[in-house]
C-alpha cells in the first residue's frame, strides 16, 4: 500500500465488513418471518409454462392450514407497469395470514417473466393472470385450493389486468351469439340480471381492481362474471385522463359504470356511496367502489387501502379470520428488507476495501492528490453558478429525453420485442443520464480551463490521468466487487426468499440470465454520468478548509436537486389545478420517486473510492454497475425471450 493512501485499514474494513453483513442477515430474517407469518406460510418460487414459448414466473404462499381436507380459497395478485411480485407483499402477506393462498405473479416482459409477444398483453393475457388461472383450475397440484373460491387483486395496469381476465372468464367471446338470442325474444346473459339464466360459471369468483379506471366501460364490464371491487386513490395523478378529470370516484362515469354493472337497470344508482356494498355476493353482483385518500404510487402502501382489500376478499370467500383487517405487518417486512438493502450497499465499502489490500490490486491504493485551495469570493461565484446551472439542466432536460426515446428507441417505446435497447422507462432516463454527463464533463473541462487552472487545480488532474494497466485493474476490482453483491444477494434470496428493496428502491435477485446482454447495452453510456459525477465530487468540489460533511451533503444536494424540482413542479401545479404539470409524462415522473434516493447517496460512495485509490475511476465503475443494474432488473424489458 502506498504512502498517504486513504484506504480503510483491515481491522477497520474487517468491523464494517461484520456489521453490513449483520444488517443484511437481520433484515432477511425479519422480512422471512413476516413474509412467512412466523411460520405459518409457506412461501416459495414457481414458474408456468404458457402459450407461444412464454411463461409466467410467480410467489406461492400457502398457508399451512390449508390441506386436502380443508382446502382454502387462492388469489392471484398482479402487480402494475414496472413493478415485480414483492411490489404487492402488501396484498399477499397479509390474504395468507388470514388463511387464503396466494400467487403473486411477474407480469409479462417484468421481473423473471418471460417477454410477451402481445401488444396489448393486459387485454389479451391479463399480463399473465389469464394463463395463470386457468393453470390453477386445471391442475390437480394444487388439491389443497378450494377452486371455487379464485379470486384476483391488481393495482394500476395490474388492476386493468385484473379487470380484463375477469371480463375473458365471464364469457366475453359469447355475446355475440348472447345478443342474438336477445334479439329472438330469449331472455340471455345481461350483467346482473335475475331474469336471465348465466351460460357460463366464471373461474373468477372475485376481483380486485385497484389505481385504474380507464377500461372500466360497458364492453369491458358486461361480461364480467364476478364479485368486484375497486380502490381508486383519491388524489391520484393520472385522474387526468379520466371522464370528469378527476378523482372522485362518486360521480366517476367509470365508477357508476362499475357499480351498475351489477344491478339491474331498475336499480341503477345516479351516484355511487363510497365503501357501500351493492349487489349480491352469493350472485356474484357485488360491488364496492373505494376511494382512498392517497397518491397513485402511494396507495399500495396504504394501510387503509389494504384493509379494504383484506375486508373484500374474506367477505366474498365467507372467511371469519380471527386477524381484524387493521392487525397488518407488511410493513414491517419493508423496513427488514431496507435494513437488507442499507447492509447491502454498506457492503461495498469494506468489500472493495478488502480487495484493494490484495496483491493484485494493492498498486490502485494511490496517494490521494490534495483539496482545492479554498474558495474566494469569485471562486464561490463560480462554484454556485455552476451548481445552479447543473440543477436547472436536469431538471429542464427530462422530459425532453423522455419524448426524445421515442424517435431513438422506436421499437421499446411501442411496447415491440427487440434488442435494441428494450427497457422503455430506462431508455429515458439513459438519455438524460447521457446528456448530463457529457454536459458535466464539458462543464468541468471549461471552468478548469477559463479558471481552475490559474488558481490551484492544476494537480486535481493527476486524479483524472490513469495508464491502461490501472484502468484495467479498475475495472476488474469494479467487476469483482459487484459480484460479492450479488453473490450477497442471491445467497439472501435462496435462503430466505427475500431481496433488499424499500418501497421504490430495489435490488431484485429474480431476473432472467439474457438481462447481462441488455446491460451490456445500457452500462457503458450510463457510465458517462457516473463519470462525471465523479470528476465533479472530486476533481472540482472539494476544498481546503471545509468539513466533509458539509462537502458530502452539497454534492449530494446537487446530484438529486433538479431531479426532485421536477416532482416539486409536478405536485405543486397538482395542489393548486388538481392536474400535473406534465400529463403524457407523468408515469416518467413517477419514476423518480425511485432514482433521487440514488442519485443523493452516489457522491458519498464516489468520494469514498477516489479517497482509497485517488483516482476517479473505481467509484463510478462500481456505482454505475451496481445502481445500473438495479434499475434493470425492475423495469419492463421487451427483450425476445
Amino acid at each position: 500500500m502506498k504512502p498517504n493512501s486513504e484506504v480503510m485499514p483491515r481491522a477497520k474494513s474487517v468491523r464494517l465488513l461484520v456489521l453490513s453483513l449483520a444488517l443484511v442477515l437481520l433484515g432477511d430474517a425479519g422480512a422471512y418471518l413476516v413474509k412467512t407469518g412466523a411460520g405459518s406460510v409457506d412461501v416459495a418460487g414457481i414458474k408456468i409454462p404458457t402459450q407461444d414459448g412464454q411463461w409466467v414466473a410467480a410467489d406461492l404462499f400457502r398457508p399451512r392450514s390449508a390441506t386436502e381436507q380443508n382446502p382454502a380459497p387462492l388469489v392471484v395478485v398482479c402487480p402494475g407497469f414496472e413493478r415485480s411480485k414483492e411490489a404487492l407483499d402488501s396484498y399477499s402477506i397479509e390474504l395468507a395470514r388470514r388463511g387464503m393462498v396466494v400467487i403473486t405473479i411477474d407480469p409479462y416482459s417484468q421481473g423473471a417473466s418471460s417477454s410477451t409477444r402481445q401488444r396489448r398483453s393486459a387485454t389479451v393475457e391479463g399480463y399473465g393472470v389469464i394463463p395463470m388461472v386457468e393453470y390453477i383450475t386445471s391442475t390437480p397440484n394444487l388439491n389443497y385450493v378450494d377452486k371455487s373460491r379464485i379470486g384476483a387483486a391488481g393495482y394500476s395496469a395490474g388492476g386493468n389486468a385484473v379487470l380484463q381476465a375477469a371480463s375473458h372468464f365471464g364469457g366475453r367471446k359469447s355475446k355475440a351469439s348472447a345478443e342474438s338470442r336477445a334479439r329472438a325474444g330469449e331472455e340471455g346473459e345481461a350483467a346482473g340480471g335475475a331474469s336471465g339464466k348465466r351460460i357460463t360459471q366464471s373461474k373468477l369468483a372475485a376481483i380486485w381492481v385497484g389505481g385504474y379506471v380507464l377500461t372500466l366501460t360497458d364492453a369491458v364490464l358486461r361480461p364480467v362474471r364476478s364479485n368486484a371491487a375497486m380502490d381508486y386513490a383519491r388524489y391520484d395523478e393520472g385522474a387526468f385522463r379520466n371522464a370528469n378529470r378527476n378523482a372522485d370516484m362518486r360521480t366517476a362515469p367509470e365508477a357508476l359504470r362499475f357499480v351498475n354493472s351489477g344491478l339491474e337497470k331498475s336499480e341503477a344508482v345516479p351516484a355511487v356511496e363510497i365503501g357501500k356494498v351493492y349487489g349480491e355476493a352469493a350472485r356474484r353482483t357485488m360491488r364496492v367502489v373505494h376511494n382512498t385518500p392517497n397518491l397513485h404510487p402511494f396507495l399500495p402502501y396504504d394501510r387503509t387501502s389494504i384493509g379494504h382489500v383484506i375486508d373484500f376478499f374474506t367477505s366474498v370467500f365467507g372467511m371469519r379470520p380471527a386477524i381484524a383487517s387493521s392487525n397488518q405487518t407488511w410493513m414491517w417486512k419493508e423496513l427488514f428488507t431496507l435494513l437488507s438493502l442499507a447492509g447491502a450497499l454498506l457492503f461495498l465499502v469494506p468489500c472493495a476495501a478488502l480487495l484493494l489490500q490484495l496483491p493484485v490490486f494493492s498498486p490502485l491504493a494511490q496517494p490521494v492528490p490534495p483539496a482545492l485551495p479554498e474558495l474566494t469570493r469569485r471562486g464561490r461565484l463560480v462554484f454556485w453558478i455552476n451548481f445552479s446551472v447543473s440543477a436547472l439542466l436536469a431538471c429542464y432536460l427530462f422530459v425532453p429525453m423522455v419524448r426524445a426515446t421515442f424517435t431513438v428507441f422506436p421499437a421499446a417505446s411501442q411496447a415491440q420485442q427487440t434488442w435494441w435497447f428494450p427497457q422503455r422507462i430506462n431508455n429515458a432516463v439513459l438519455l438524460w443520464a447521457l446528456a448530463n454527463g457529457v454536459i458535466g464533463i464539458a462543464s468541468f473541462w471549461l471552468t478548469y480551463r477559463y479558471h481552475g487552472r490559474h488558481n490551484g487545480m492544476a494537480q486535481q488532474i493527476s486524479g483524472i490521468r490513469a495508464t491502461k494497466e490501472e484502468l484495467f485493474r479498475t475495472l476488474c476490482l469494479a467487476l469483482s466487487v459487484l459480484g460479492a453483491f450479488y453473490a450477497l444477494l442471491f445467497t439472501s434470496y435462496g435462503v430466505f426468499h427475500v431481496d433488499f428493496r424499500f418501497l421504490f428502491v430495489s435490488a431484485a435477485a429474480s431476473f432472467p440470465n439474457d438481462m447481462l446482454l441488455v446491460a451490456l447495452e445500457y452500462i457503458p453510456l450510463f457510465f458517462v454520468f457516473y463519470l462525471a459525477n465523479s470528476i465533479r465530487v472530486n476533481s472540482a468540489s472539494r476544498f481546503e478548509g471545509q468539513a466533509e460533511w458539509a462537502s458530502m451533503l452539497i454534492m449530494g444536494l446537487g446530484n438529486s436537486v433538479g431531479l426532485a424540482l421536477i416532482l416539486a413542479i409536478q405536485y405543486a401545479c397538482f395542489v393548486y389545478t388538481g392536474t400535473v404539470f406534465w400529463t403524457a409524462e407523468w408515469l416518467f415522473a413517477n419514476l423518480l420517486f425511485g432514482i433521487v434516493p440514488m442519485m443523493f447517496v452516489l457522491p458519498y460512495f464516489n468520494r469514498y473510492f477516489f479517497r482509497a485509490t485517488g483516482k476517479v475511476y473505481l467509484g463510478p465503475m462500481v456505482t454505475c454497475f451496481v445502481f445500473v443494474m438495479m434499475m434493470l432488473t425492475n423495469n419492463v424489458c421487451y427483450i425476445p425471450r
